[in-house]
Protein backbone atom coordinates (compact mmCIF):
# COMPACT_ATOMS: atom_id res chain seq x y z
CA UNK A 1 0.00 0.00 0.00
CA UNK A 2 2.87 2.39 0.84
CA UNK A 3 4.63 1.64 -2.45
CA UNK A 4 1.39 2.31 -4.30
CA UNK A 5 1.04 5.66 -2.57
CA UNK A 6 4.55 6.72 -3.59
CA UNK A 7 3.95 5.61 -7.16
CA UNK A 8 0.74 7.61 -7.37
CA UNK A 9 2.42 10.60 -5.72
CA UNK A 10 5.16 10.55 -8.34
CA UNK A 11 2.47 10.87 -10.98
CA UNK A 12 1.18 14.07 -9.40
CA UNK A 13 -1.92 12.69 -7.67
CA UNK A 14 -3.10 14.88 -4.79
CA UNK A 15 -1.96 13.88 -1.30
CA UNK A 16 -5.45 14.11 0.15
CA UNK A 17 -6.70 11.60 -2.40
CA UNK A 18 -3.95 9.23 -1.30
CA UNK A 19 -5.19 9.47 2.29
CA UNK A 20 -8.65 8.40 1.12
CA UNK A 21 -7.30 5.39 -0.74
CA UNK A 22 -7.34 2.95 2.24
CA UNK A 23 -10.92 3.97 3.08
CA UNK A 24 -11.97 3.46 -0.54
CA UNK A 25 -10.39 -0.01 -0.61
CA UNK A 26 -12.14 -0.84 2.69
CA UNK A 27 -15.54 0.20 1.31
CA UNK A 28 -15.03 -1.73 -1.93
CA UNK A 29 -13.91 -4.95 -0.23
CA UNK A 30 -16.46 -5.02 2.61
CA UNK A 31 -19.51 -3.40 1.00
CA UNK A 32 -19.51 -2.86 -2.75
CA UNK A 33 -18.07 -6.23 -3.80
CA UNK A 34 -20.38 -8.31 -1.52
CA UNK A 35 -23.34 -6.22 -2.73
CA UNK A 36 -22.75 -6.91 -6.42
CA UNK A 37 -21.75 -10.52 -5.70
CA UNK A 38 -25.08 -11.07 -3.94
CA UNK A 39 -27.01 -9.52 -6.83
CA UNK A 40 -25.14 -11.69 -9.32
CA UNK A 41 -25.76 -14.82 -7.26
CA UNK A 42 -29.49 -14.04 -6.99
CA UNK A 43 -29.70 -14.03 -10.80
CA UNK A 44 -28.38 -17.59 -11.16
CA UNK A 45 -31.22 -19.93 -10.13
CA UNK A 46 -31.26 -23.52 -11.30
CA UNK A 47 -34.53 -22.94 -13.12
CA UNK A 48 -36.93 -20.14 -14.03
CA UNK A 49 -34.47 -17.81 -15.70
CA UNK A 50 -32.44 -14.96 -14.13
CA UNK A 51 -35.44 -13.67 -12.18
CA UNK A 52 -36.61 -17.11 -11.07
CA UNK A 53 -35.67 -16.60 -7.41
CA UNK A 54 -37.45 -13.24 -7.26
CA UNK A 55 -40.50 -14.71 -8.99
CA UNK A 56 -40.57 -17.52 -6.48
CA UNK A 57 -40.44 -15.07 -3.58
CA UNK A 58 -43.29 -12.87 -4.76
CA UNK A 59 -45.53 -15.76 -5.86
CA UNK A 60 -45.20 -17.56 -2.52
CA UNK A 61 -47.44 -15.82 0.03
CA UNK A 62 -45.52 -17.42 2.91
CA UNK A 63 -42.38 -15.64 1.69
CA UNK A 64 -43.99 -12.47 0.33
CA UNK A 65 -45.86 -11.69 3.55
CA UNK A 66 -42.59 -11.44 5.47
CA UNK A 67 -42.17 -7.94 4.00
CA UNK A 68 -45.36 -6.59 5.58
CA UNK A 69 -44.63 -8.49 8.79
CA UNK A 70 -41.20 -6.90 9.10
CA UNK A 71 -42.49 -3.44 8.21
CA UNK A 72 -45.27 -3.87 10.76
CA UNK A 73 -42.62 -4.35 13.43
CA UNK A 74 -39.85 -2.02 12.29
CA UNK A 75 -41.85 1.10 11.41
CA UNK A 76 -43.84 1.43 14.68
CA UNK A 77 -40.82 0.51 16.81
CA UNK A 78 -38.54 3.04 15.08
CA UNK A 79 -41.22 5.75 15.25
CA UNK A 80 -41.89 5.13 18.94
CA UNK A 81 -38.17 5.14 19.78
CA UNK A 82 -37.66 8.49 18.06
CA UNK A 83 -40.78 10.13 19.53
CA UNK A 84 -40.09 8.86 23.05
CA UNK A 85 -36.47 10.03 22.98
CA UNK A 86 -37.35 13.65 22.11
CA UNK A 87 -39.00 14.80 25.40
CA UNK A 88 -36.43 12.97 27.53
CA UNK A 89 -33.44 14.34 25.62
CA UNK A 90 -35.01 17.81 25.55
CA UNK A 91 -35.58 17.79 29.30
CA UNK A 92 -32.00 16.65 29.95
CA UNK A 93 -30.35 19.40 27.89
CA UNK A 94 -27.67 21.45 29.58
CA UNK A 95 -27.13 21.01 33.28
CA UNK A 96 -29.38 18.41 34.82
CA UNK A 97 -28.94 16.80 38.21
CA UNK A 98 -28.33 13.09 37.86
CA UNK A 99 -27.90 13.39 34.08
CA UNK A 100 -24.99 10.97 33.91
CA UNK A 101 -26.73 8.34 36.01
CA UNK A 102 -29.96 8.58 34.04
CA UNK A 103 -28.11 8.47 30.71
CA UNK A 104 -26.23 5.36 31.86
CA UNK A 105 -29.49 3.65 32.81
CA UNK A 106 -31.09 4.57 29.48
CA UNK A 107 -28.23 3.20 27.38
CA UNK A 108 -27.75 0.08 29.51
CA UNK A 109 -29.77 -2.17 27.14
CA UNK A 110 -27.12 -1.58 24.44
CA UNK A 111 -24.52 -3.28 26.63
CA UNK A 112 -26.85 -6.17 27.48
CA UNK A 113 -27.43 -7.22 23.89
CA UNK A 114 -30.46 -8.72 22.21
CA UNK A 115 -30.21 -12.17 23.79
CA UNK A 116 -30.04 -10.94 27.39
CA UNK A 117 -32.83 -8.44 26.68
CA UNK A 118 -35.00 -11.26 25.34
CA UNK A 119 -34.22 -13.35 28.42
CA UNK A 120 -35.23 -10.45 30.63
CA UNK A 121 -38.51 -10.06 28.75
CA UNK A 122 -39.28 -13.73 29.29
CA UNK A 123 -38.60 -13.36 33.01
CA UNK A 124 -40.72 -10.22 33.39
CA UNK A 125 -43.46 -10.56 30.75
CA UNK A 126 -43.58 -14.32 30.21
CA UNK A 127 -46.52 -16.50 31.34
CA UNK A 128 -44.74 -17.16 34.65
CA UNK A 129 -43.00 -13.78 34.81
CA UNK A 130 -43.33 -11.11 37.47
CA UNK A 131 -45.84 -9.02 35.49
CA UNK A 132 -48.33 -11.87 35.17
CA UNK A 133 -47.76 -12.92 38.77
CA UNK A 134 -48.73 -9.44 39.95
CA UNK A 135 -51.81 -9.39 37.72
CA UNK A 136 -52.99 -12.80 38.93
CA UNK A 137 -52.19 -12.17 42.58
CA UNK A 138 -54.18 -8.93 42.55
CA UNK A 139 -57.10 -10.61 40.79
CA UNK A 140 -56.90 -8.46 37.67
CA UNK A 141 -56.76 -11.54 35.46
CA UNK A 142 -57.36 -15.24 35.87
CA UNK A 143 -55.04 -16.41 33.10
CA UNK A 144 -51.57 -15.09 32.14
CA UNK A 145 -51.56 -12.22 29.64
CA UNK A 146 -49.65 -13.32 26.56
CA UNK A 147 -46.94 -10.71 25.97
CA UNK A 148 -44.15 -12.96 24.68
CA UNK A 149 -43.77 -15.44 21.83
CA UNK A 150 -45.93 -13.15 19.71
CA UNK A 151 -45.87 -9.73 18.05
CA UNK A 152 -45.68 -7.79 21.31
CA UNK A 153 -42.66 -9.68 22.59
CA UNK A 154 -40.65 -8.71 19.52
CA UNK A 155 -41.99 -5.15 19.56
CA UNK A 156 -40.98 -4.62 23.20
CA UNK A 157 -37.55 -6.06 22.46
CA UNK A 158 -37.06 -3.66 19.54
CA UNK A 159 -38.13 -0.71 21.67
CA UNK A 160 -35.85 -1.65 24.57
CA UNK A 161 -32.79 -2.21 22.38
CA UNK A 162 -33.48 0.62 19.92
CA UNK A 163 -34.45 3.42 22.28
CA UNK A 164 -30.94 4.01 23.73
CA UNK A 165 -29.56 4.37 20.21
CA UNK A 166 -32.24 6.89 19.25
CA UNK A 167 -31.85 8.75 22.55
CA UNK A 168 -28.11 9.24 22.10
CA UNK A 169 -28.57 10.51 18.54
CA UNK A 170 -31.36 12.93 19.48
CA UNK A 171 -29.31 14.19 22.44
CA UNK A 172 -26.37 14.91 20.16
CA UNK A 173 -28.58 16.79 17.71
CA UNK A 174 -30.15 18.83 20.50
CA UNK A 175 -26.74 19.74 21.88
CA UNK A 176 -25.94 21.31 18.51
CA UNK A 177 -28.87 23.74 18.72
CA UNK A 178 -27.84 27.04 20.26
CA UNK A 179 -29.97 27.69 23.38
CA UNK A 180 -29.69 31.41 22.64
CA UNK A 181 -32.27 30.91 19.91
CA UNK A 182 -34.88 29.82 22.44
CA UNK A 183 -33.91 32.61 24.81
CA UNK A 184 -34.40 35.09 21.99
CA UNK A 185 -37.86 33.66 21.32
CA UNK A 186 -38.65 33.93 25.04
CA UNK A 187 -37.80 37.62 25.04
CA UNK A 188 -40.35 38.04 22.27
CA UNK A 189 -43.05 36.53 24.47
CA UNK A 190 -43.07 32.92 23.23
CA UNK A 191 -44.05 30.33 25.82
CA UNK A 192 -42.30 27.00 26.42
CA UNK A 193 -44.58 25.09 24.03
CA UNK A 194 -44.30 27.77 21.36
CA UNK A 195 -40.51 27.85 21.66
CA UNK A 196 -40.30 24.10 21.22
CA UNK A 197 -42.80 23.97 18.35
CA UNK A 198 -41.61 27.05 16.45
CA UNK A 199 -37.85 27.05 17.17
CA UNK A 200 -36.43 23.78 18.47
CA UNK A 201 -38.56 21.27 16.59
CA UNK A 202 -37.98 22.72 13.08
CA UNK A 203 -34.22 22.77 13.74
CA UNK A 204 -34.35 19.25 15.19
CA UNK A 205 -36.56 17.73 12.48
CA UNK A 206 -33.71 16.89 10.01
CA UNK A 207 -31.88 15.12 12.82
CA UNK A 208 -35.04 13.23 13.75
CA UNK A 209 -35.36 12.05 10.15
CA UNK A 210 -31.80 10.73 10.21
CA UNK A 211 -32.36 9.09 13.59
CA UNK A 212 -35.52 7.42 12.30
CA UNK A 213 -33.63 6.07 9.27
CA UNK A 214 -30.91 4.52 11.42
CA UNK A 215 -33.28 3.05 13.99
CA UNK A 216 -35.52 1.71 11.22
CA UNK A 217 -32.62 -0.12 9.56
CA UNK A 218 -31.66 -1.52 12.96
CA UNK A 219 -35.21 -2.73 13.61
CA UNK A 220 -35.81 -4.02 10.06
CA UNK A 221 -32.91 -6.46 10.38
CA UNK A 222 -34.43 -8.03 13.50
CA UNK A 223 -33.64 -11.73 13.85
CA UNK A 224 -32.78 -12.92 17.41
CA UNK A 225 -35.79 -11.24 19.01
CA UNK A 226 -38.17 -12.68 16.41
CA UNK A 227 -36.94 -16.16 17.33
CA UNK A 228 -36.48 -15.86 21.10
CA UNK A 229 -39.55 -13.85 22.13
CA UNK A 230 -41.62 -14.05 18.95
CA UNK A 231 -43.41 -16.62 16.84
CA UNK A 232 -40.89 -17.35 14.05
CA UNK A 233 -43.26 -19.67 12.21
CA UNK A 234 -46.26 -17.34 12.44
CA UNK A 235 -46.94 -13.69 13.16
CA UNK A 236 -43.30 -12.69 13.63
CA UNK A 237 -41.80 -14.57 10.69
CA UNK A 238 -39.75 -11.63 9.47
CA UNK A 239 -37.82 -11.45 6.21
CA UNK A 240 -34.47 -12.17 7.88
CA UNK A 241 -35.85 -15.53 9.08
CA UNK A 242 -36.93 -16.34 5.51
CA UNK A 243 -33.41 -15.56 4.27
CA UNK A 244 -31.87 -17.71 7.01
CA UNK A 245 -34.13 -20.66 6.25
CA UNK A 246 -33.41 -20.40 2.53
CA UNK A 247 -29.66 -20.40 3.13
CA UNK A 248 -29.17 -22.81 6.02
CA UNK A 249 -32.28 -25.02 6.01
CA UNK A 250 -33.00 -25.39 2.29
CA UNK A 251 -29.38 -24.65 1.24
CA UNK A 252 -30.75 -22.47 -1.55
CA UNK A 253 -28.20 -19.67 -1.56
CA UNK A 254 -29.65 -18.14 -4.72
CA UNK A 255 -33.03 -17.63 -3.05
CA UNK A 256 -31.34 -16.39 0.12
CA UNK A 257 -29.41 -13.82 -1.92
CA UNK A 258 -32.60 -12.73 -3.67
CA UNK A 259 -34.35 -12.28 -0.31
CA UNK A 260 -31.40 -10.24 0.97
CA UNK A 261 -31.55 -8.02 -2.12
CA UNK A 262 -35.31 -7.53 -1.67
CA UNK A 263 -34.69 -6.70 1.97
CA UNK A 264 -32.20 -4.01 0.95
CA UNK A 265 -34.55 -2.58 -1.69
CA UNK A 266 -37.41 -2.26 0.80
CA UNK A 267 -35.12 -0.46 3.23
CA UNK A 268 -33.90 1.87 0.48
CA UNK A 269 -37.49 2.73 -0.48
CA UNK A 270 -38.37 3.70 3.09
CA UNK A 271 -35.12 5.62 3.54
CA UNK A 272 -35.66 7.38 0.23
CA UNK A 273 -39.11 8.57 1.30
CA UNK A 274 -37.86 9.81 4.67
CA UNK A 275 -34.76 11.50 3.26
CA UNK A 276 -36.87 13.05 0.50
CA UNK A 277 -39.07 14.57 3.19
CA UNK A 278 -35.94 15.63 5.10
CA UNK A 279 -34.69 17.56 2.06
CA UNK A 280 -37.74 19.81 2.37
CA UNK A 281 -36.82 20.81 5.92
CA UNK A 282 -34.45 23.44 7.25
CA UNK A 283 -30.83 22.58 6.41
CA UNK A 284 -28.92 25.64 7.62
CA UNK A 285 -26.92 26.23 10.77
CA UNK A 286 -28.44 25.53 14.18
CA UNK A 287 -25.96 27.76 15.99
CA UNK A 288 -26.56 31.36 16.91
CA UNK A 289 -24.28 34.24 16.08
CA UNK A 290 -24.07 37.76 14.82
CA UNK A 291 -26.00 38.42 11.65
Amino acid sequence: MTALRHRLADRGIDRHLLLLLPAAVFVVVLFIYPFFYGIGLSLQPAEGGPLGAYRRFFTDAYLRDTITTTLGLALPAALLNVLASVPIAYRMRGRYRGKRVLTTLLVLPITLGTVLTAQGLLNFLGPTGWFNRVLQSTGLTDAPVRLTNNYWGVFFSLVITGFPFAFLLVSSYLSGIDPALERAAATLGAGAVQRFRRVTLPLLAPGLATTFCLTFVLAFSVFPSAVLVGDPAGETRVISIAAYEAAYVQYDYVLASAIAVIMGVVELVVLGLVLGWRALLYTGSTAGGKG
